[in-house]
C-alpha cells in the first residue's frame, strides 16, 4: 500500500465530508486547506434552520442555456464550496492563499466566491457539465484549477 499524496489525502477526506450532505442529488463535500492544515469544511445543505431536501424534497428550477437546452437544478441547498467559505468567515478563519478541494469543478456562483475569498488553487475530483464559465473566470483571476478525473459528474434529471 502506497502512501497517498496530500491532494489524494484531502480528496479522500472531501468524500467523507460529502456524506453529510442533505440533498441526494449532490452529496458533495469540500474542504479548504493551507500549509497542509484544514481550515474549513462544507457540504451541500440548506441554510441553518431551514428544512433540507431529505426532509421535504427538492426545490427544482429549470435553467435555459444559450443553446436553448434546459437543465434542472435543486436550489434549496447551498453548495459545499459556499458553505466552506461561509463557515470560515463565520469563525474568523483567514483562507486567503488556500486550496479548496471539491467533488467537481465549481459552479459559476461558487467560482466567484472562491475568487473573492482569496483562494488561489482549486482541486476538483471531476468535471462539471456547466463549468465552462467557471473555468474562464478562474483562469482570468489567476486561480489554478486542477481536475483529477476527466469524468463528467452526472445528476438524475440533469
Amino acid at each position: 500500500m502506497s502512501r497517498p499524496s496530500w491532494d489524494e489525502y484531502f480528496l479522500n477526506l472531501m468524500k467523507e465530508i460529502g456524506k453529510r450532505g442533505t440533498c441526494d442529488r449532490g452529496m458533495s463535500g469540500c474542504l479548504i486547506v493551507k500549509d497542509k492544515r484544514i481550515l474549513s469544511t462544507g457540504y451541500v445543505g440548506s441554510p441553518a434552520g431551514i428544512k433540507h431536501c431529505d426532509e421535504i424534497g427538492h426545490q427544482m428550477k429549470k435553467t435555459v442555456h444559450e443553446d436553448n437546452s434546459i437543465s434542472q437544478h435543486c436550489v434549496r441547498t447551498a453548495h459545499a464550496e459556499m458553505n466552506a467559505i461561509c463557515n470560515a468567515a463565520r469563525h474568523g478563519v483567514k483562507i486567503e492563499g488556500a486550496t479548496i478541494y471539491s467533488k467537481m469543478e465549481p459552479c459559476y456562483t461558487c467560482a466567484k466566491a472562491i475568487i473573492n475569498s482569496g483562494i488561489k488553487r482549486v482541486v476538483a475530483g471531476n468535471k462539471y457539465h456547466a463549468a465552462a464559465d467557471s473555468r474562464e473566470i478562474l483562469a482570468r483571476a489567476g486561480i489554478k484549477l486542477e481536475v483529477v478525473n476527466e469524468e463528467l459528474e452526472q445528476y438524475e434529471n440533469q
